[in-house]
């Protein structure tokens, strides 16, 4: 009977201590690591509600570089469409010169010339490249939006749509623009500028009057890249929309794990100290118990 209270006496001595060490090894660990849960046994509830939070967080990451991505192509076809108006704006001022009575026929062919120009720089911007080296205006293609045939012709070789990216919250947005939303089908202005062009270098029949007939379609044409710039634009204002409720949303997502997770280093270390002092006590009264002889109890 004494060998089996002995025995009884020392593992249930043993194992308190146990237990009290265990924890003031988690709180040391935990103040160490500034992290609260070192195991979800710890408390399952927080540790399930952290597991969902860090799979948001991981969806918000993907969200965000969709957003950037997006920003940075739009950003670019606004640049893009700037240039387009710039370009469209010089046409109709050598066209108003050319359609003018005063000019001969050479002045026209030079005028005709800088248009080559022109029509050249616009086909470079329609084949402008987007963020990731691709066809900013065509759509899904990985190759060049427009080509041209041996007449100086523009053929779109793109998809009917761009890509659409995913921000969220089940926000899409369309990262660009394909070619003949803002050029028309075909080669649409591309072609109006270098048939202009072509008309007045050449010395058509009547170049003054070719000149005086573009007009109206050029303020057409200038009039689509106005309402591109105004899709581009209201695009980029709800990036930053939902930019900016992202950021607040990362915010409070941050806080709740800060909560759950985080160690509260005041509570903790008030915690410890408290736990050493009982495993301290509880080390020197089984010491003293277990020196205990069975005449010192009977005493």
């Amino acid at each position: 009977m004494l060998a089996l209270g002995t025995a009884s006496f020392y593992a249930r001595a043993s194992a308190a201590i146990g237990s009290v060490r265990a924890r003031a090894e988690d709180l040391q660990g935990s103040i160490a690591t500034g992290e609260r849960l070192t195991r979800s046994s710890d408390d399952p509830l927080a540790a399930s509600r952290l597991r969902r939070l860090a799979q948001s967080e991981t969806l918000a990451k993907v969200d965000s570089a969709n957003a950037n991505r997006a920003s940075a192509d739009l950003a670019l076809a606004d640049e893009a469409l700037a240039g387009f108006a710039d370009g469209l704006a010089r046409t109709r001022e050598l066209a108003l010169q050319a359609g003018s009575g005063t000019l001969n026929d050479s002045q026209r062919a030079a005028i005709g010339s800088e248009l080559s120009q022109i029509h050249a720089n616009l086909v470079a911007l329609a084949n402008a490249r987007d963020s990731a080296g691709h066809a900013l205006f065509g759509g899904e293609t990985n190759g060049a939006a427009y080509a041209l045939d041996a007449g100086g012709n523009a053929t779109y070789l793109g998809t009917a749509s761009s890509g659409a990216l995913d921000l969220g919250s089940g926000v899409t947005v369309s990262r660009s623009l394909t070619g003949p939303e803002f050029l028309g089908s075909g080669g649409g202005t591309l072609d109006l500028v270098a048939a202009l062009a072509a008309a007045l270098r050449t010395g058509s029949p009547d170049p003054r009057t070719a000149a005086q007939g573009a007009l109206s379609s050029l303020d057409a044409a200038t009039r689509k890249i106005g309402t591109a710039q105004a899709v581009v634009g209201g695009r980029l204002a709800a990036i930053d929309l939902t930019t900016e409720r992202a950021v607040r949303t990362g915010e409070l997502r941050a806080a709740e794990q800060s909560r759950l997770g985080d160690t509260d280093l005041a509570t903790a270390i008030a915690e410890l100290q408290q736990t050493m002092l009982v495993l301290e006590a509880s080390q020197a009264s089984f010491a003293r118990l277990s020196n205990l002889s069975l005449f010192d109890a009977l005493r």
